[in-house]
């Protein structure tokens, strides 16, 4: 049997840590029981700097039941970067790793499937949505809109999965080779290849606490997805910046026959549409341009995603 360990990024969890903890337990204990998974399996929390009692909900859990170990990173970091440094870590001491989020949104009960799928031979096994019922018209209908724009893009992502996934040791390994600064997890798993299928699930409501995803935050989310594993809108910008040209020839062609028939332009609405037009379009240019060469600058400074401040796994 495989050792498996949950990886749970936590931040400000502390009324949903204890509901979470308890239903991770019977979970774990049901799947040890049942021969699914070795004994010495374990729930990893990692805590990205939170602010309020979260670590030491954690620090509790752990004295209380070995089953709980924890992370507790130096500062905030951001979802992405704490759900990294949990499998970074957890790949020392796990066969197999489960990501999740905190809030129990993600349905436990699919990580039977994800078991069924690896004993297949699968080193990835994806959490898909079987439906967006729950969310809001307009969060379902951005997301759909925002999973077929990467598709258009050339991004490789699975439709209607998060950071709910099942990843053999092998595979956390080879994701750790990857030395991106600008990270977006949902897009650089499919990258490491191997044996992967899906496994379906229904999406729960948050029990408590708020979530941490407003819609400023989902927004810049989707904007590092793009950029971060596509160079589609800076050939856009080429593409976009040729058509121009060619109308404005277009246009100057236009003007000269009409000036040598010796009518008259009025000129003054051409001229400010004109006017207008291209400087929007320079300033898009010229925005998405400096967002890439932000990215480059990150990249090059090499700054480390995360600085583990205490390994619970360690002070045993």
């Amino acid at each position: 049997m495989e050792t498996l360990y949950l990886v749970i990024p936590c931040y400000n969890e502390e009324q949903m840590l204890p509901i979470t903890a308890e239903a991770l337990m019977k979970k774990m204990d049901r799947l040890i029981s049942d021969g699914k998974i070795a004994s010495n399996s374990k729930v990893m929390f990692v805590d990205d700097g939170s602010k309020d009692k979260t670590w030491e909900i954690i620090q509790k859990l752990h004295t209380l039941n070995p089953m709980f170990t924890g992370l507790k990173l130096s500062r905030n970091k951001g979802h992405q970067n704490a759900l990294l440094a949990g499998l970074m870590t957890a790949k020392s001491y796990a066969d197999i790793l489960v990501s999740m989020d905190a809030d129990l949104q993600d349905d436990i009960d699919a990580i039977d499937g994800f078991l069924e799928k690896r004993a297949e031979g699968c080193d990835i096994v994806y959490g898909v949505r079987s439906s967006r019922e729950k969310d809001t018209a307009f969060k379902r209908g951005t997301a759909q809109a925002y999973y077929k724009l990467l598709a258009k893009l050339g991004v490789e992502i699975t439709y209607n999965h998060a950071d709910y996934r099942l990843m053999s040791r092998r595979a956390v390994e080879a994701l750790s080779e990857f030395k991106e600064v600008n990270l977006f997890l949902r897009g650089l798993v499919p990258m490491v290849g191997f044996k992967s299928d899906i496994v379906t699930y229904v999406r729960n409501e948050r029990q408590a606490g708020e979530s941490k995803y407003p819609l400023k935050k989902m927004i810049s989310f989707a904007v590092e997805g793009i950029t971060s594993l596509s160079v589609k809108p800076i050939r856009l910008i080429t593409s976009l910046g040729l058509l121009v040209f060619l109308v404005s020839i277009i246009l100057l062609i236009y003007f000269f026959v009409i000036w040598c028939m010796g009518k008259t332009v009025a000129g003054w609405t051409t001229t400010v549409v004109s006017v207008w037009a291209l400087g929007g379009l320079q300033l898009l240019a010229i925005g998405i341009i400096g967002e890439y060469i932000g990215k480059i600058y990150l990249e090059t400074k090499a700054r480390p995603n995360f600085i583990i401040e205490t390994n619970l796994e360690e002070t045993n």
